[in-house]
């Protein structure tokens, strides 16, 4: 076994990928991962127990919020990116052991010399070794089937917070609990003394600040661009060269379009970059045209279609072909061997897009794929301002249910089921969506009812948070205590780490009755889908008819 990974939904066979990654990740990609992820717990592990001294390191945790996001699916492959921030955990690690043992000596008058895991203490400059000691640290080094599941669970829900706490960070929104939560869930999964049912309290935390993690992440976007309106956003093309931009992050975005303002250039968004269109701080640049191409496990043929090049700013990266490989660039945690990447801002400046602006002036316009328009802008904002017509609507009864069709897209066969989904569903039912599940069906003509379209997409899949806050102030209005008695289903497809933070956030609201697919996670055993199904009704999705039927049924 060269390697073991079953973070996403595509992992080989439901089971693990051990050879190579599905994904495109090599084995010695994997084991550095898993490698840094395990520096990673013992810097955590350190900043916990300087915490019990009354110290806290922010620094660390930031570390860890970036270290734990350049492990999410698809976001680096790079071998030397993650060798050198490895030998970056080191340093921070010493750092805060330095300050803790400091601490700790002044406060009791000896050193410290309590036993701590190998993770706190490990240590190598062989790059070879580096490579081995992966192989020996990863998910498998946990023998309990039960317990790995649930530190498995946790760590890839804290990849979630760390991908929405990176985002914030970028656009200088912080948040102090979720940085401490940070440090001390990568510190539980090191901690042998947690028992199973410390870890669930653990993983139900993880959902309580996954909440407050998304919370942060709109302030950032909403305050920094506007709230999101409903748009029609075209997906067609103009006949000058552009410039593909994909990913989540916005500051890229719009550092990129202040930089290709007046240059011949125009702009178009890609993937989970689609909602950008409908942030009222955007839309005043002419030049930016739309979306082009759907979502990200199409890219190795729309890529090829569009003729520019492409700007990655986060997940989700295919490995590109080698037919446009030299018009990929990376910025940010994302990193590819061979591809260009965009250095990060240096002393509060921006980036400088010069290299691929000047790229696309020597381009062919892009091939149009296709043309018209799709809806996008619903988040909390938008909906709610109309909210006393959606719960009149509720109590006319034209609107019977709302159906969350929230998540991640993917290349398996199985997720036409959610188009089909979405093609069948009664009139009097509205889609709430976010995250690249949209995918499947936004490009379907579904209509309105009153006025009120019946797809609702409120954005990234870190907007998932409106889809919660939706859902609660339509409680509120509707003068209801428990969630689960509104009329509302949960139709879940998941794919990456994200998705499961989003999950877990829904657990910690009380939602129960989640369908998820289009399979359950290989990293949840027997024991924790037990729990989770006994407390939760948590399920897996079934045929589409037998799907709407119980769901238009309140099951």
């Amino acid at each position: 076994m060269n390697m073991f990974c079953y973070q996403c939904q595509e992992t080989l066979k439901n089971e693990g990928c051990t050879v190579n990654g599905i994904c495109g990740k090599k084995a010695d990609t994997a084991n550095l991962q898993d490698l840094l992820i395990y520096v990673l717990k013992g810097v955590a592990v350190y900043a916990e127990k300087a915490k019990e001294l009354g110290v806290k390191d922010n620094d660390s945790a930031i570390f860890i919020a970036r270290g734990l996001f350049s492990t999410v699916t698809n976001v680096n492959f790079d071998n030397q990116r993650f060798e050198k921030m490895i030998k970056e955990a080191f340093d921070v690690r010493d750092k805060v052991k330095a300050g803790f043992e400091e601490v700790y000596e002044n406060k009791y008058g000896r050193e410290f010399n309590g036993e701590l895991t190998e993770a706190a203490s490990w240590y190598s400059e062989d790059k070879a070794e580096f490579y081995k000691k992966g192989q020996e640290v990863g998910v498998l080094s946990t023998k309990d089937e039960t317990i790995r599941s649930l530190r498995e669970l946790l760590t890839y829900g804290l990849k979630g917070i760390a991908a929405y706490t990176d985002h914030a960070l970028i656009l200088d929104e912080t948040d102090e609990e979720v940085f401490s939560f940070l440090q001390e869930g990568m510190a539980a999964t090191v901690d042998d003394s947690l028992s199973a049912d410390g870890l669930i309290s653990m993983v139900m935390k993880a959902g309580e600040v996954a909440v407050k993690a998304m919370a942060v992440l709109d302030r950032a976007n909403t305050g920094h661009y506007g709230s999101p309106e409903p748009t029609e956003i075209n997906i067609g093309v103009n006949d000058r060269p552009g410039i593909l931009i994909s990913g989540h992050d916005l500051k890229d975005m719009e550092e990129l379009l202040k930089q290709t303002e007046g240059t011949g250039v125009d702009v178009y968004t890609h993937g989970e970059m689609l909602p950008a269109n409908t942030y009222p701080a955007f839309k005043k640049y002419k030049h930016f045209v739309g979306n082009y191409g759907n979502a990200w496990w199409k890219q190795n043929e729309e890529f090829e279609k569009f003729n520019g090049p492409v700007l990655m700013t986060t997940n989700c990266l295919v490995p590109p072909k080698d037919s446009y490989k030299d018009r990929v660039y990376t910025t940010g945690l994302v990193g590819f061997s061979g591809v260009k990447h965009i250095e990060d801002r240096k002393d509060g400046g921006e980036k400088d897009f010069t290299g691929i602006i000047e790229h696309a002036k020597r381009c062919k316009p892009p091939f149009e794929i296709e043309s018209g328009a799709i809806p996008g802008g619903f988040a909390h904002q938008a909906v709610l301002s109309v909210a006393d017509k959606v719960v009149e609507a509720v109590k006319k009864g034209t609107i019977k249910r709302f159906v969350v069709m929230a998540g991640c897209d993917g290349r398996h066969k199985t997720r036409s089921y959610y188009t089909e989904l979405a093609q069948n569903l009664p009139e009097d039912t509205i889609i709430l969506t976010a995250g690249c599940a949209k995918y499947r069906y936004n490009k379907l003509d579904l209509g309105d009812i009153d006025g009120i379209p019946r797809l609702l997409d409120a954005g990234q899949c870190n907007d998932s948070y409106s889809l919660l806050v939706i859902a609660q102030k339509l409680a509120e209005a509707m003068e209801i205590d428990d969630i689960n008695e509104l009329p509302i289903s949960y139709d879940i497809a998941w794919y990456e780490q994200k998705a499961v933070a989003v999950l877990l956030a829904l657990l910690y609201l009380g939602v129960k009755g989640i369908r998820l697919g289009p399979t359950l996670p290989a990293f949840i055993s027997e024991g924790v889908l037990k729990v989770l199904v006994d407390n939760f009704d948590i399920k897996g999705i079934s045929t589409v008819k037998e799907d709407i039927e119980a769901m238009l049924a309140g099951e």
